[in-house]
């Protein structure tokens, strides 16, 4: 099944989150396809708040798959208005750095109902970067899976046409782990439950709370950056909980709130969440 990952005619951007899903599919473009054709374009865009193992595994993606992958950052002009900036793995922000120019410019915190965020560090940022280089309308292929038909919503922005090889290709969860394991590299990132909880930005709102219990206890200095940009604000990335509250709950408790599985305990009815 190769003919979903043949790129279709014209400009093409292929978006690579860092992760193993969209590496899987970049290395199922480059096979169809001989490599990367000269109208295609792959961009990785950093938040500054990936894991260092998410930007390692980018340049190994990168070294020894051979194929060019473009380091974008979120960046403001003296004007004042939303533009980009090309990095690589030495010069890529680690310390939130595109994030907080984000929210200090539009005074506000994304949230689950408006991931904004996401909408402007990721998209909107490769868009100008690809705009700078002349191109009017292109396609935009983008690691969704056929297992994850909640995602699969969209099909166009405006001049810009999105495809979905993976989906196309009836690809899930399953292929994707067995592509890796027989790899000699890997994200070092690890599996719980299918997914990669470490992964995308460290303490993202839209992770469960089991997820951001875990980051709590295993990498409670990460929390820091999401701690000061609500006191900053004076407002929360997930209406129903702090931070700081999270986090010092955790710590206060420590291991008592995790069951064997490592699934985080919520004090109301004593469930375990994941």
């Amino acid at each position: 099944m190769t003919e979903q990952f043949k790129l279709p005619d014209g400009k093409v951007q292929i978006s690579f989150s860092g992760g193993r899903t969209s590496g899987y599919m970049l290395y199922k473009i480059l096979e169809a396809n001989n490599g990367l054709p000269r109208n295609a374009v792959v961009s990785f865009q950093n938040t500054g708040r990936e894991m260092p193992e998410t930007l390692d595994f980018v340049r190994q993606v990168s070294e020894r798959w051979n194929v060019p992958i473009v380091w974008l950052e979120y960046d403001i002009t003296d004007e004042g208005k939303n533009y980009f900036k090309v990095v690589n793995h030495n010069s890529a922000s680690r310390n939130g750095e595109p994030f907080d120019k984000l929210i200090n410019k539009y005074k506000r915190l994304p949230n689950a109902r408006f991931r904004f965020c996401t909408g402007v560090l990721k998209m909107q940022t490769g868009q100008k970067y690809l705009k700078s280089l002349g191109w009017k309308s292109w396609k935009h292929a983008i690691g969704i899976r056929a297992d994850e038909p909640r995602r699969l919503t969209k099909k166009s922005e405006g001049n810009i046409d999105l495809f979905y090889p993976l989906a196309e290709a009836q690809k899930t969860k399953r292929d994707v782990e067995a592509f890796w394991m027989l790899q000699p590299f890997d994200l070092a990132l690890p599996i719980h439950n299918g997914k990669t909880m470490k992964g995308n930005c460290d303490f993202c709102f839209l992770k469960s709370e089991a997820t951001l219990a875990l980051m709590a206890r295993e990498h409670p200095e990460l929390a820091q950056w999401w701690i000061d940009a609500e006191q900053r604000l004076d407002n929360r990335f997930e209406r129903n909980r702090d931070m700081a509250s999270l986090v010092e709950f955790v710590q206060r408790q420590q291991d008592w709130v995790f069951d064997e599985q490592d699934y985080f305990c919520q004090a109301d009815g004593g469930e375990c969440t994941g």
